[in-house]
């Protein structure tokens, strides 16, 4: 598996934690699942991490196109995005661990929650259509090739 850029990345905790898996890119559906998280860490007494994962425009043909700084400053603009989405969803909270991945959506999210010692991920899942039959979509990737439980919210 292909590890992909890491940021916001420090050191693993020694405990395991809550993994929420966000799309910044749908809010409004993504809220359930970072509630449903915050829930499951509160009732576990574990920590809440939430992990955006950004395309990797550095490895896509339209790569030429784009800046060496392009991917950092979406990086930055993605972590401010986050914080907001994650305060404004749950609530500030400094024991909120944030991370950024660039990469494909579920190898990072997979990767992210062998890094972190995921006990559970949560993640959302659309109303699938005729391609995700085909070829699957991130959830159904996560679910099968997890390290851990996986919680899927509809």
């Amino acid at each position: 598996m292909k590890t992909g850029m890491k940021t916001d990345m420090n050191k693993a905790p020694k405990k395991p934690t809550v993994l929420a898996a966000i799309d910044l890119t749908q809010p409004d559906e993504q809220k359930a699942v970072l509630k449903r998280a915050r829930q499951l860490a509160d009732l576990e007494g574990i920590r809440l991490s939430v992990v955006t994962v950004l395309p990797d425009f550095r490895m896509s043909m339209v790569s030429t196109y784009f800046s060496d700084d392009h991917t950092h400053e979406i990086v930055e603009e993605s972590r401010v995005a986050l914080h907001k989405f994650i305060e404004d969803t749950i609530g500030g909270d400094d024991k909120v661990k944030h991370v950024i991945r660039v990469g494909k959506t579920y190898e990072e999210i997979l990767i992210t929650a062998e890094d972190l010692h995921a006990q559970i991920i949560v993640v959302g899942a659309h109303k699938p259509n005729f391609r995700d039959y085909l070829i699957g979509p991130n959830a159904a990737q996560i679910a099968r090739h997890a390290p851990c439980s996986v919680y899927i919210v509809r």
